[in-house]
């Protein structure tokens, strides 16, 4: 199993997702593959990004937007983006678009909105690849 998490810039709601996906992964023992990236990858990530996963326990610092490009994601079984991509998926893909608001520039407690329906989203999208799988 493939997922990918993807954001333009690769600097909020992707990364909060990967490392959710991360640790949903190792929770239920799982061998699957995780990608991110952004069609316009910024510097780094959100500094408010880090803040608030840092409050759960989940460091970011160390993490650096990169770019993906839809021939990456054409072996995925699962994407999804952020309600921000214009990406255009081959069939096959399974593509779940979260329509998540930017934290980039947020309060604290909006970015903590953000990251728990991101973790939710996450742990219900690994439910649905499980029970296909």
């Amino acid at each position: 199993m493939r997922l990918a998490f993807v954001c333009v810039q690769n600097a909020g709601r992707s990364q909060m997702a990967t490392a959710f996906a991360e640790r949903e992964r190792e929770a239920r023992g799982l061998d699957w593959e995780i990608l991110t990236g952004g069609t316009f990858p910024a510097d780094e990530v959100h500094a408010e990004v880090v803040a608030s996963m840092r409050d759960v326990g989940v460091d970011l610092a160390d993490r650096t937007p990169r770019e993906i490009d839809e021939d990456e994601l054409a072996d995925c079984d699962y994407v999804a983006t952020m309600g921000c991509s214009t990406l255009t998926l081959p069939d096959g893909v399974e593509a779940r678009d979260w329509a998540l608001d930017d934290p980039d520039g947020q309060s604290p407690e909006a970015v903590a909105r953000i990251r728990d329906d991101i973790r939710d989203r996450v742990a219900a999208l690994f439910d649905e690849a499980e029970r296909a799988a």
